[in-house]
């Protein structure tokens, strides 16, 4: 109950990791907001946490992002902790296939309503001097994904954003700290396919969403408190070692056959 009575957002939180780390701060007293591009995914997920609001929201647009704050003030009367988890992770594409359509789609979602949504709650934040900022990275931002040039790119943005952010608000007391997850179990890989890619994994599987949720819960708690700027991987040693080509889930069969 390292929560009990403070105000909780997560972004994105109607599924995968956003839904693990939503839970886990219901778990431990919070008073959640979860949101998700879906309004069904949100209410189900926030049905499972005791005073938990479902807000459907599109965090890649102002409004809606204002609309959404407004309502988590309005039912909990301040915002404690910010988890900006939504994102767009579903959208390879071969840079010789890239057109300006898909790297905006990718840098607004992905980076930009990071932006928004810190944005917002930084006011509040610095105004009472306490509060935490947590987003959520990549490998991508560190080191290349195939087919992924606008999501690394976003990434890398939001590591450089974290950093940035963290020196204009710690003044205030506010903390902004990011989370890399590594090769994480989505709900769309079957068990096959889970176990191939779980090979390069030096521990020997893929993540689980809940094994994001304790490392970013405790990111917010007083024990992390003289910890802000930093990125906490989490990835089961995959960035520590040269990567397998062959499991690489963008192989170089898929790239373009030129003419």
């Amino acid at each position: 109950m390292r929560f009990d009575g403070q105000g909780v957002l997560v972004t994105g939180a109607g599924h995968g990791i956003g839904r693990a780390v939503a839970e886990r701060f219901g778990r431990e007293g919070a008073k959640v907001a979860v949101n998700d591009l879906s309004r069904e995914r949100a209410e189900e997920v926030a049905a499972g946490i005791p005073g938990a609001i479902a807000i459907a929201a599109d965090v890649s647009d102002k409004a809606q992002v204002d609309a959404m704050f407004d309502a988590v003030l309005a039912r909990f009367g301040t915002i404690d902790v910010l988890v900006n988890n939504a994102g767009d992770i579903h959208a390879a594409r071969h840079v010789l296939e890239a057109d300006e359509a898909w790297w905006d789609h990718l840098l607004d979602v992905n980076l930009k309503g990071a932006f928004l949504c810190s944005l917002r709650a930084a006011h509040v934040m610095a105004r009472k001097r306490s509060g935490v900022i947590l987003n959520m990275s990549s490998g991508g931002a560190t080191k290349a994904h195939r087919g992924n040039v606008a999501y690394d790119a976003s990434k890398g943005g939001i590591e450089a954003m974290t950093r940035a952010m963290a020196l204009d608000l710690a003044p205030y007391g506010v903390r902004v700290n990011a989370i890399v997850p590594g090769l994480i179990r989505t709900y769309d890989i079957d068990d096959a396919t889970a176990a191939e890619r779980g090979q390069v994994v030096p521990l020997g599987r893929l993540g689980d969403p809940e094994d994001l949720a304790g490392p970013t819960v405790f990111l917010a708690t007083a024990d992390a408190r003289y910890i802000t700027g930093a990125c906490l991987v989490v990835d089961g040693g995959v960035l520590v070692q040269q990567r397998s080509a062959p499991v690489d889930t963008f192989p170089v069969g898929r790239f373009p056959v030129l003419g």
